[in-house]
């Protein structure tokens, strides 16, 4: 889909496609609520309301991925419910059948994370893991009794840690769909810190992508 996005927006990738083929493919939005975290350009969202959703809601930390996600569902002709905030904190009270995410998940330099630079869409710490453990650990806070999450992120930050982290909150883990792809501009701009690291064999340049599920 053609989606407008500003400088600094994220713009849809292989993994948002991965996230939205499984979605579709197992008709995991229709007919539910369902809460996308870290909309970016709102690909997800929109993808979630075309799939039959009986009403999608979207966050984002960023100013301009709120407004181009908002820009997005009204051209789409789509009643998307789109907020600005840090993950789950501008959804208190409410409950959703469904949380779906493409968090940032790029293994960086430090633990700090940027706030004010296009790195603010992958940069996700040293180890790849602060969002994504953040949306494990407080996802049951907005699902229903019945809900269920889906995470889609590099196997390089750790698949079994998701599936782990996922079990710690209550969740019963699964992984839906690994797809592997070469490395996008970023990975392979951070290809030697990675090959230092040990978490890729010199010369690699492909990473895994993953799709892990948690049922509540």
């Amino acid at each position: 889909m053609m989606l407008n996005r500003a400088p600094g927006v994220y713009r849809a990738q292989s993994d948002t496609e991965v996230l939205i083929d499984v979605m579709q493919r197992g008709g995991y939005a229709d007919g539910r609520h369902v809460l996308d975290v870290g909309t970016g350009s709102g690909a997800i969202a929109l993808a979630a309301a075309r799939a039959g959703a009986a009403s999608v809601t979207a966050v984002d930390l960023s100013a301009r991925s709120v407004a181009a996600a908002r820009l997005n569902a009204r051209l789409a002709g789509l009643d998307i419910d789109v907020r600005r905030g840090d993950l789950f904190a501008p959804l208190t009270g409410r409950r959703f059948d469904l949380v779906v995410s493409n968090p940032p998940y790029v293994p960086a330099v430090t633990d700090r994370l940027p706030r004010h630079s296009r790195a603010r869409c992958w940069d996700a710490g040293v180890d790849g893991r602060t969002l994504i453990d953040r949306i494990c650990a407080g996802a049951g806070d907005v699902l229903t009794p019945d809900g269920q999450i889906l995470l889609v992120h590099s196997a390089l930050c750790g698949t079994q840690a998701t599936v782990d982290a996922l079990g710690d909150a209550g969740f019963v883990p699964s992984v839906l769909a690994r797809v592997t792809i070469p490395f996008g501009p970023v990975m392979r701009g951070r290809a030697a810190m990675l090959e230092e690291r040990g978490l890729i064999a010199e010369g690699e340049r492909f990473e895994e992508l993953v799709v892990v599920s948690g049922m509540r």
